[in-house]
């Protein structure tokens, strides 16, 4: 065995560029197959009622149309408890977009033009999808899951609510205040691949071809709504254009496709539109947050209380940890958060880029942008007097925290000394230019359910085989240059094969687990490996080979330390004068991640967190209309995100250190804390250049022009 390579913390290019640039990296649509049939689904075109007839008599008509799949003669699903998975098992209509049925033809354009000749005659019921704070039926939430699939859940396992000491009494005793609402919008994820199902039947076996951010976990799930087992179900994703979340779950559009494919008895393919993608694939649900702060003269808070309201479905209950993050930030010694959902007829909510933590940062970091004016303090040393020792909740003491070194060095690289305290100090031809800070934070788990094999070929040659996910974000990378050095040996001699449901189960990659989760099996399979060459073969590899598979073991230090990544977010917006218009020139981020496996995705997955936030501050928004029910800016011509022309400089940085107890690597997530905090950052900049203290997201002109 050579000596250890230190691949990890090499800015190593992405392994798979060169196949992406030729265009070689096959995505789900484009796999091979012998005349695959395409789908085009009908969808519900009122928000509530149920389907009373069908008329498909002319869509039958046209030529090379195979099938139209209704309620009525779609195959029966084994496992229907889900109501987003079971498609086409009922005439009820849960939400506006509903999969209600599907044309199945030759060519994807007979598809589609056929589907517009089916009629559907619905009854309609009164719907709801209004989210206000005075509804009678809010509720909370029951249950907790790890990357549960309804119930209401709290996303990360927390409970809906937590208190300590005499929060009304502290508020109402303390020497500073501040009671305030912030809103944020619904999101939409929008990755660059829209979501692909693409389904062949061989006998009783299926292999699916999607677009997913876990093939273990759409295999099972798939394999339970069909009625299969796990290993008559085969789940295909090496590259994902993109996800954010919304291919963490297996939606009803794979579902369908195999379905379809089971139907015609022929392959079948569905690729979502971008309009289809809107109540398709879920979003960020829309919240109303009450923040409630007490502080001393001297600007210690002694009380927070975070209360949340948030949209879920009627037909599915999803819950966001929205004031989670408010538990683990600050110290305070009375607080308490609450979770409450609204539910509506609307589409299911689901995972999106740091769900919770985003709206629940965009809040607590805004009113503790109030907090420090109202207490006379500069927003930096407001945030860092009131750092806690330990986690504030569970007295834990952090596997790492290094947020004020994030906030201290942030502001050297900013140049945020000498700011002028006093808004709308600041004004440049016509543009009003201030300046903004924001504390970042995201859990970094461990997820269960990872297996790892390593095979040593008699060449020397190592083959890694494990089950995760590349959404664009450089695994097939770095999960190669953390076996590479927990194998001793060189990044050219370790093969990576990952993301096919044949090879051992992975989590999904999400909650910034992945590279946690996935590389601590691989470190551990290599140390069975290396143990086996040293102890039976004196370093020697075998002629026939040799291969070791590991479990992911348990973190021992789990029970006593709280995970998390931090950062510090400083933004520098211009806001014009006479218009509104705003403007971001700069944004400066600097975060506390652990240990950096590769310097160069690292730095990507930031810039690209940054941008979303950016994108959540000034644009996106999903606008519902009322009266029928739907989203109406379904494309990207009226849902806006950011692009080139709304980046100025952005600037990524992180702290130079190795967390010792989230995973042998000494790494902590990076994909997720980079979008926290941004869209705070970005609006405590806009109330400094213009002294309008913007509460509910997107800032748009209109809340500018008062």
């Amino acid at each position: 065995m050579t000596v250890l390579s230190h691949a990890v913390g090499t800015p190593l290019d992405r392994l798979d560029g060169p196949d992406k640039v030729r265009g070689t990296a096959t995505y789900a649509f484009e796999h091979p197959l012998d005349r695959p049939a395409s789908l085009y689904p009908l969808q519900a075109t009122i928000a509530a009622g149920h389907v009373t007839g069908i008329d498909a008599a002319a869509a039958h008509a046209e030529p090379g149309v195979l099938a139209v799949l209704t309620h009525h003669n779609a195959p029966r699903l084994a496992w229907a408890d889900d109501a987003e998975l079971a498609v086409l098992q009922t005439d009820e209509i849960a939400y506006r977009g509903q999969i209600v049925g599907a044309v199945i033809a030759e060519t994807p354009e007979i598809a589609r033009h056929a589907a517009h000749l089916v009629r559907l005659d619905c009854a309609e019921r009164a719907h709801d999808v209004e989210l206000r704070s005075d509804r009678d039926d809010l509720y909370k939430p029951q249950h907790a899951a790890l990357f549960g699939q309804g119930g209401g859940d709290l996303m990360d396992g927390s409970p809906a609510d937590s208190a300590m000491g005499e929060v009304e009494a502290a508020l109402t005793a303390a020497e500073v205040t501040l009671d305030a609402t912030y809103t944020t919008p619904m999101n939409f994820h929008n990755p660059m691949e829209p979501h692909t199902a693409v389904a062949v039947w061989n006998d009783d076996e299926l292999t699916v071809y999607c677009s997913t951010q876990g093939v273990t976990m759409s295999r099972d799930l798939l394999a339970a709504v069909l009625g299969l087992e796990p290993q008559r179900v085969h789940v295909v994703s090496p590259h994902v254009g993109g996800a954010f979340g919304s291919k963490v779950y297996c939606h009803a559009y794979a579902v369908l496709a195999a379905m379809a494919a089971q139907f015609v008895r022929r392959p079948v393919k569905f690729a979502l539109t971008r309009r289809q993608m809107f109540s398709l694939v879920g979003y960020r649900p829309a919240t109303i947050q009450r923040i409630r702060l007490g502080a001393d003269t001297r600007g210690h808070l002694t009380a927070i209380a975070h209360d949340v309201i948030a949209q879920t479905a009627k037909a599915k209950g999803y819950a966001e940890q929205v004031a989670v993050c408010t538990r683990v930030m600050y110290a305070a010694p009375h607080r308490r958060t609450t979770h409450r959902l609204a539910p509506l007829d609307l589409p299911v909510p689901t995972i999106m880029r740091a769900p919770g933590d985003a709206e629940g940062m965009f809040a607590l970091e805004s009113a503790m942008d109030e907090m420090a004016a109202a207490c006379g303090l500069d927003p930096v040393e407001f945030r860092i007097r009131n750092e806690p020792a330990v986690d504030p909740e569970t007295g834990r003491s952090f596997s790492s925290r290094h947020l004020v070194a994030c906030l201290r060095d942030g502001a050297r690289r900013f140049g945020w000394q000498g700011r002028n305290v006093f808004p709308r100090a600041r004004r440049d031809r016509g543009w009003l230019v201030g300046t903004g800070v924001a504390a970042s934070t995201y859990p970094s788990p461990r997820f269960p359910g990872n297996v790892t094999t390593i095979r040593v070929g008699p060449d020397g040659h190592f083959t890694v085989l494990i089950a995760a996910a590349d959404l664009g974000t450089g695994t097939w990378t770095a999960l190669t240059q953390i076996a590479a050095d927990a194998l001793g040996v060189t990044v050219d001699d370790v093969e990576l094969r990952i993301g096919d449901g044949e090879l051992p189960r992975a989590s999904p990659a999400g909650s910034s687990s992945g590279i946690n989760s996935w590389g601590t099996s691989i470190v551990e399979t290599a140390r069975r490996l290396r143990a086996l060459l040293e102890f039976q073969h004196g370093g020697v590899v075998p002629q026939q080979g040799l291969e070791a598979t590991a479990d992911m073991p348990d973190n021992p230090d789990a029970a006593r330390y709280a995970m998390h990544s931090f950062g510090a977010q400083f933004a520098e917006v211009r806001v014009h004068a006479d218009t509104g218009e705003v403007r971001v020139p700069r944004l400066l981020g600097v975060f506390d991640a652990g240990r950096v496996i590769n310097p160069k995705t690292c730095r990507s997955q930031l810039l690209g967190g940054m941008t979303m936030g950016l994108s959540m501050a000034l644009h996106e928004q999903g606008v519902v209309d009322p009266r029928f029910g739907h989203v109406v800016n379904q494309d990207f011509a009226e849902y806006h995100i950011a692009s080139n022309a709304d980046v100025g400089s952005i600037e990524a940085y992180w702290v130079d250190t190795e967390d010792p107890y989230t995973n042998p690597m000494g790494a902590k997530g990076v994909g997720e804390v980079c979008i926290v905090g941004t869209a705070a950052a970005i609006a405590n900049a806009v109330h400094h250049a213009t002294g309008i203290r913007v509460r509910d997201l997107p800032i748009t002109l209109d809340k500018l022009l008062q």
